[in-house]
């Protein structure tokens, strides 16, 4: 297949690019062309997505049998794309969020659970929407929380940066809020097994890791992927309404359970994931974490023992 991908230069669009390589397809990425490709030689048209106008000069007279859209917020991003190739394309995947998904009573989320009207996700719901009334052939993947080398977003080197440090670790709330994390190596195997899938024709697939950790004991396995000792583990609890953090981001994760089923997924994708917690994160820690020799980076841990001033 000829494939475009939106993106294709940062963390997800690397791994995905570098698998259909591998695969055979015929691989072209839309970028700014800020960030060197993944791959030497591979076809890049550089274009800003958000001017309707460049999508339309620059992409009007290509085409593809597929295209990943990996990094479009809102609708407008999309919405020319879309239109563009809406009768041109056999399959159109939308990377969303599961962060679209409404607080519930009842977890994991499933596909089809209500979504949030007031989600900072709410662009990429309107997305989804949006391809279904267009009778895109198109198939949206939400993952939950994403990690793995080449992450920028401070998730699990949040929990490093304390850890190999020997810096106690806040947690708000009582360590027992329970969260889900997806390995981005699994995600883009995932995303490549719906190309060609009749099945996933019109589909929302959540994606991520098979179990469920508490923010205790992601904690505790981030300790154990960089080879720490349990027991030097210091894990502190505090109740974030009683500070005032302004803008600053005192815990990488939102404080609420937040976990998606992804049996759908694993069934009609044919696809399992290849990395458990525990091996992804030092996947994350050694080959990334060393490697960018993030351990003897200076870190600021000024919003970290203002908590820990309030609790003692």
């Amino acid at each position: 297949m000829r494939i475009l991908i939106m993106g294709g230069t940062r963390f997800i669009g690397v791994y995905l690019t570098k698998l259909l390589v591998e695969q055979g397809h015929d691989v072209v990425l839309f970028n700014r062309g800020k960030k060197p490709a993944p791959i030497e030689g591979i076809q890049q048209i550089h274009g800003d997505r958000t001017d309707a106008a460049q999508i339309q000069d620059k992409l009007a007279h290509e085409e593809f049998d597929a295209i990943f859209d990996n990094n479009g917020r809102e609708l407008s991003d999309t919405k020319p794309l879309a239109d563009l190739f809406k009768d041109r394309v056999k399959h159109f995947v939308y990377m969303s969020s599961a962060g679209v998904y409404l607080k519930s009573d009842q977890m994991p989320h499933i596909e089809g659970d209500a979504t949030d009207p007031k989600s900072r996700h709410l662009g990429k719901y309107e997305t989804e929407s949006y391809l279904q009334a267009q009778n895109l052939p198109w198939t949206s993947i939400r993952p939950t929380y994403i990690y793995g080398p080449l992450n920028y977003n401070p998730l699990e080197s949040w929990f490093f940066d304390r850890i190999v440090k020997d810096r106690p670790i806040p947690i708000p709330g009582n360590g027992f809020h329970i969260t889900q994390l997806g390995h981005v190596k699994d995600l883009a195997t995932a995303m490549a097994a719906v190309l060609g899938n009749e099945k996933a024709i019109g589909q929302v697939y959540n994606v991520s890791g098979e179990r469920y950790v508490t923010f205790d004991g992601l904690a505790k396995a981030c300790a154990v992927a960089a080879g720490k000792s349990l027991d030097s583990l210091q894990l502190i609890h505090y109740d974030p309404k009683q500070f005032d953090f302004g803008k600053r981001k005192a815990f990488p994760m939102r404080v609420q359970h937040f976990f998606a089923d992804v049996h759908k997924a694993m069934q009609d994708l044919n696809w399992k994931p290849e990395f458990d917690l525990i091996s992804g994160l030092k996947d994350s820690f050694q080959n990334d974490y060393l490697a960018r020799k993030l351990d003897q980076a200076d870190v600021d841990f000024s919003t970290d023992d203002e908590i820990i001033q309030a609790l003692q």
